[in-house]
């Protein structure tokens, strides 16, 4: 049986998502700014961040060598950048994408289920667009893959997803 998946898109105009930060570094590790990679994830601002620019410029006669990095919210795709010493400690989150087979839509939240069959009610279902295009596909009795991408640090209360395409997707639309 094929599991179909929607397109990808993120609840990036969603800037009002409400964020709990515990306030300690669980769920983070230490890296040295200069062992940072393109496309790896940093803390910006007290943000996870995607890093989607990184440059370096040479250490100067009276210091070190500096890093430019622009990064991405992995949950609200806003912007973030900053200059950091190549020697800096930076703190890299812990991310998690996990994929949920979603059951059914209940008063405005999605009924996932994991792999182990444990049943999760706290994820919202997005608003607009998305959320039109996934409550039809479940009316249409589609089983889709739900990728949620979460943080030890930030927990979302409306968690943003990114959903990826599919045949099946394509097989929807082509019946409409």
């Amino acid at each position: 049986m094929e599991w179909p998946c929607l397109p990808s898109r993120t609840m990036s105009d969603h800037e009002d998502l409400e964020w709990e930060q515990t306030g300690d570094t669980r769920g983070t590790f230490q890296m040295q700014c200069s062992d940072l990679k393109k496309d790896g994830y940093v803390m910006l601002e007290g943000r996870p961040c995607k890093i989607v620019e990184m440059t370096t410029s040479k250490a100067g006669k009276h210091g070190s060598a500096k890093v430019d990095l622009v990064g991405t919210d992995i949950f609200t795709g806003k912007t973030y950048k900053g200059v950091f010493g190549s020697n800096d400690d930076m703190d890299v989150p812990n991310v998690n994408r996990t994929e949920y087979t979603l059951i059914n839509i209940e008063k405005g939240f999605l009924s996932l289920m994991d792999d182990n069959g444990d049943m999760h009610d706290d994820v919202k279902l997005p608003d607009g667009d998305l959320g039109k295009e996934i409550s039809t596909l479940v009316e249409d009795g589609e089983n889709l893959l739900v990728p949620v991408t979460t943080t030890q640090r930030h927990r979302a209360t409306s968690v943003t997803m990114e959903l990826i395409a599919t045949f099946a997707q394509s097989e929807h639309l082509m019946r409409n």
